[in-house]
């Protein structure tokens, strides 16, 4: 999908049907009809990380960072893999250091396959990243996890809301540093305050916008329990 000469790229991977998003600026087709290289943000690796490197070198596109909304395992089984191939440096919140180092908190130890992240820097609330041409800027919404954070790209008009916001739900928070209270503020005071035609991208799910579910989210209108994924 493209918006203000930005592409926003998804596949879904992994045993919960995760988003992985590939972002980046068209630049156009070199001689041939061929692509050119161009520079790519990626955002939650979910699995299969060599596939994702073929699939994302074959359309001419380079990974220059790569970023994380959270360390649970089905958004970080491809992380090592992609890290490899590229050479491309990973982010994610600094509070998030927990569960990139322990696989039973992350949940990954529970699947059989225990898996931790060493990110490249722990960033932090309202930090800017520059990288493939573009500016996105890291929103702290914890709840689903401590650490779990959005990245709102202004140009675009839109931001990625790992598993914090979805579609008319929200993320569960019983699993290890999670809390019900947190995420819902972390909706309401950093998500919502962004302009209502912003589009969001979620972990799982199709897109929804901030009007959307600021109108009609039922988890937000009534403070029901919390979502699912």
């Amino acid at each position: 999908m493209q918006r203000s000469g930005i592409q926003v790229g998804k596949i879904e991977l992994g045993i919960l049907m995760t988003n992985f998003y590939y972002v980046y600026r068209e630049e156009g087709r070199g001689e041939g009809g061929k692509p050119q290289k161009t520079p790519v943000i990626c955002i939650d690796p979910a699995d299969h990380g060599e596939e994702i490197y073929e699939t994302l070198t074959g359309q001419g596109l380079v990974p220059e960072v790569i970023l994380l909304t959270h360390a649970h395992f089905d958004h970080i089984r491809g992380v090592q893999a992609l890290q490899r191939l590229s050479g491309a440096p990973v982010y994610c919140y600094k509070e998030e250091k927990e569960l990139c180092e322990d696989p039973k908190k992350n949940g990954s130890a529970a699947y059989g396959h225990p898996l931790t992240v060493q990110p490249s820097a722990y960033l932090s609330d309202g930090e800017e990243i520059l990288a493939a041409g573009l500016r996105c800027i890291l929103l702290a919404t914890p709840g689903h996890t401590k650490g779990s954070c959005s990245y709102y790209f202004p140009e675009g008009g839109f931001v990625l809301s790992g598993d914090t916001l979805f579609d008319h739900s929200v993320g569960r928070t019983d699993m290890a540093t999670g809390s019900q209270e947190e995420l819902l503020r972390s909706i309401r005071e950093k998500l919502f305050v962004l302009p209502e035609e912003t589009i969001v991208y979620p972990g799982h799910g199709s897109e929804t916008s901030i009007g959307e579910e600021k109108t009609h989210n039922p988890f937000l209108i009534e403070n029901t329990d919390i979502g699912s994924l």
